[in-house]
């Protein structure tokens, strides 16, 4: 370990991003490895509309709910790593051979200056770094629109991510997995999917961390996107 590195660990030891608590390395502790709310495999496909495909390992609820919160809005950085890592394995075991390419739902400029980084890229970079690849910057959101979260009804949600991203790079010709953090009614990935396509994309599939769990189920609660 460089002399930085343990420095940085006695000034700021890594924490699970779940619980909080101090451990001896980064990502999730073991307690929180073995009581997260994992979604079984039946459910950890869903069909957003249009047809498209979307993978997570995590129910949006409890300590999932409030990590993935920390991190998008109180620069709690550290559980990229560890959500990262189970976005990719959620995509590898769900929608192998489906994809070629990785990119994410990126943030607005303006959104991007406020908060100092982009929660889905630094996802998408900690997903590729299990396949030794990069993910590629293929979009743009070129509209600082209102967040998810801000809005309540599926209606609103689906007009609101409406005309907000146009492509980047090259997304011609590839098969393009597209990351982002939480997938309520799906409306941010298919509007950003639906760009991918109209820019010749052979086909787009989709991972997340986390879905929130069917109205209805025991331990729900409604999810924000």
């Amino acid at each position: 370990m460089k002399m930085t590195d343990a420095l940085l660990d006695l000034l700021f030891p890594p924490k699970c991003p779940f619980c909080r608590r101090v451990q001896d390395a980064p990502g999730m502790c073991p307690a929180c490895e073995a009581a997260l709310p994992w979604i079984d495999e039946a459910h950890s496909l869903r069909e957003l509309r249009g047809g498209l495909l979307c993978a997570a390992p995590l129910w949006y609820e409890d300590s999932v709910r409030e990590a993935i919160l920390r991190f998008k809005f109180h620069g709690g950085v550290s559980a990229a790593g560890p959500l990262g890592e189970l976005i990719a394995q959620a995509a590898a075991e769900r929608l192998s051979g489906e994809f070629d390419a990785v990119t994410w739902v990126p943030v607005s400029a303006k959104r991007l200056r406020q908060r100092g980084y982009d929660q889905s890229r630094l996802l998408a970079e900690n997903a590729c770094k299990l396949w030794g690849v990069e993910p590629e910057r293929l979009l743009r959101k070129v509209r600082d629109n209102p967040p998810q979260s801000s809005l309540d009804s599926a209606e609103d949600r689906w007009k609101n991510t409406e005309g907000v991203y146009e492509a980047a790079g090259e997304p011609a010709g590839k098969r393009i997995l597209l990351i982002d953090d939480v997938c309520s009614t799906g409306s941010t990935l298919v509007s950003a999917a639906g760009v991918l396509l109209a820019a010749g994309a052979a086909g787009v599939v989709c991972a997340a961390a986390a879905f929130p769990r069917p109205e209805g189920e025991n331990g729900g609660e409604k999810g924000k996107e």
